[in-house]
């Protein structure tokens, strides 16, 4: 159950929901009472998805950044998008960064990166994350 909980998290966290999978997981590594290497799999899988979902309201729904409804501020796409046009695709390895990576992997699927591309740089951004932090804790 708690690997179904850290998964949880840590996909809702890679959306705009304020939540800290970095804390989750660091908690549950300095308890010694799970797999570390499953702890980190299972954080890193539910990042990448919770982007993924990102990427995928980014490409199918262009035209809804502006309804008051969407999850995403005009100020937060706006700021997202400086760093796309500085950095290129290359800005995916930053989508962990808070405030600005969540919707920046949503700008990514509004300006149509190829998702192998936008796969692998979020995956390396993000797993180097957890892995920082699980070589903190253990």
């Amino acid at each position: 159950m708690i690997y179904l909980s850290l998964f949880a998290i840590s996909f809702l966290a890679a959306t705009i929901l304020p939540f800290s999978s970095e804390l989750s997981l660091a908690g549950l590594i300095a308890t010694s009472d799970y797999d570390n290497l499953l702890l980190l799999i299972v954080a890193s899988f539910g990042n990448i998805l919770g982007s993924v979902l990102n990427w995928a309201l980014g490409s199918y729904s262009r035209n809804l950044t502006t309804k008051k409804w969407f999850p995403f501020k005009e100020t937060q796409i706006e700021r997202s998008s400086k760093w796309f046009r500085k950095f290129g695709k290359w800005s995916l390895l930053f989508a962990w960064v808070p405030v600005v990576g969540d919707p920046l992997t949503l700008v990514a699927g509004i300006l149509r990166v190829k998702f192998i591309d936008f796969i692998i740089l979020v995956a390396i951004g993000k797993v180097s994350r957890y892995l920082i932090v699980f070589y903190l804790i253990d």
